[in-house]
């Protein structure tokens, strides 16, 4: 199955991709090397409020089915449809009951797992501490695929922000602290090579800058 499940789920699926496509100027990204064994862990700091939604576009381009622990869930379930959980702050047997039928999920259905393991969304520096849910998972899914994912957004060259996706080197879970390490490795990474011009795929169009929608330079001269 994809990741949008059915009429509701295309539609759900379109919400994103338009959003993304009024708020950024592009999306860019450097793919896996390599197809990635599934089920897979994918681990990503959270510093945005599209980080969801990008991700989103990411593992539906991979082809890898996958499941989103959501803490605003109960305020549009119909994330459901493209992969949500809901994951509840202050329920505690709620988000028990998510992380149980997401590794049973993973198990029975080689479900891949999204998963910010910094707990909440804050704004750009340093990592947080990664919380338990992720050994939780990583530990009862042994044969899943650990993948550290950065995202960093940037607004200064245009007109709306541009966001970029690198993935990690795949990798079996050790602990928490070696998964801290390898995602901060990653965010220093990808921001060195945004710095330096790099040059990355376009994973989703955005709306360009309004001196590229409406630049009268093409115009020959009356």
């Amino acid at each position: 199955m994809k990741q949008e499940e059915g009429i509701i789920g295309k539609i759900v699926g379109g919400m994103i991709r338009r959003t993304v496509r009024a708020r950024l100027r592009n999306l860019y990204w450097s793919p896996p090397k390599h197809p990635i064994p599934g089920p897979a862990i994918f681990y990503i700091n959270h510093h945005g409020w599209l980080d969801g939604y990008l991700m989103f576009h990411a593992v539906t381009k991979l082809g890898m089915r996958s499941l989103d622990w959501i803490e605003e869930f109960d305020t549009f379930p119909l994330f459901a449809k493209v992969g949500g959980m809901r994951f509840s702050r202050g329920d505690v047997i709620g988000r028990a009951n998510t992380v149980r039928t997401t590794i049973k999920m993973m198990r029975s259905e080689k479900r891949s797992l999204v998963i910010f393991p910094e707990g909440v969304m804050h704004r750009p520096g340093e990592l947080l501490p990664f919380g338990k849910a992720l050994e939780t998972v990583a530990t009862k899914v042994p044969e899943a695929t650990m993948v550290p994912i950065a995202i960093v957004y940037e607004l200064s060259m245009h007109e709306r922000p541009e966001a970029w996706i690198s993935f990690g080197e795949p990798h079996q879970f050790e602990s928490l602290i070696g998964c801290e390490e390898k995602l901060a490795g990653q965010l220093v990474a990808l921001r060195e090579a945004i710095s330096s011009g790099e040059k990355f795929e376009i994973l989703a169009n955005g709306t360009p800058s309004i001196n590229e929608r409406m630049s009268m330079k093409g115009l020959k001269k009356a």
